[in-house]
């Protein structure tokens, strides 16, 4: 079973095709924008390496966010064009918080393990979960200090892209373990699509958005 997942969300573009439970090609480069022009190309070159076509496809999988709302929109678009293209091939949705709260080693795990998120903004994308990786809230965005004060007074765990900057200065909080992410882990990214997958819990690809979009209007 050939399973390929990618993610175009934050500041790179990754790509990664595995057979059964296995890694085949992995494809990641920082980029803080473009990620749209580079992701097909680069799953095409995937497959050609491993000599398949897309019709050996069986599941894809998508980061559905948060994240930059071009990345989310664009790789979402692609997911679902794939599916639609080959009825043969499952497409499901994975979030960014799901991919990086799996990927905790299980001596990582806290009272609290909080994913945190970059947003490029003052305030951060963070969802809480509990030793058995059970959510505590609901995906959101939020200040700093509603977020701290949420993690005071319990042991805590971080991990994501956005831990680096939350935590430039002083916390007060009792860290237990601490992964400051330069990127989503794509590997854990498709294993977590291939497990829901098994499991029979497809979920077809919606973008999570936790604020609107940074535009701004012509004069």
């Amino acid at each position: 079973m050939y399973t390929i997942a990618f993610d175009t969300t934050g500041a790179s573009c990754s790509i990664i095709l595995l057979k059964d439970n296995k890694i085949s090609r992995k494809f990641m480069e920082n980029m803080d924008y473009g990620q749209s022009e580079v992701l097909l190309p680069e799953i095409r070159n995937i497959l050609n390496k491993e000599y398949i076509t897309f019709e050996d496809i069986n599941l894809v999988v998508v980061c559905t966010g948060p994240g930059s709302f071009t990345g989310v929109r664009s790789s979402i678009a692609a997911a679902r064009t794939f599916g639609l293209t080959n009825e043969k091939i499952q497409v499901t949705g994975v979030s960014a918080f799901e991919a990086y709260i799996h990927s905790l080693e299980e001596e990582e795990k806290a009272e609290i393990n909080a994913v945190i998120i970059e947003t490029k903004r003052e305030d951060y994308y963070y969802q809480l979960f509990d030793y058995q990786l059970k959510k505590i809230t609901e995906p959101a965005a939020d200040s700093y200090e509603n977020i701290i004060s949420q993690l005071r007074h319990k042991k805590v765990t971080m991990i994501g892209d956005g831990v680096e900057r939350f935590l430039a200065k002083p916390s007060g909080l009792s860290l237990h373990a601490i992964r400051m992410e330069n990127y989503l882990p794509i590997e854990q990214l498709g294993y977590c699509g291939l497990t829901n997958f098994l499991n029979k819990k497809i979920d077809f690809p919606k973008p999570l958005y936790l604020r609107a979009p940074d535009v701004c209007i012509k004069r």
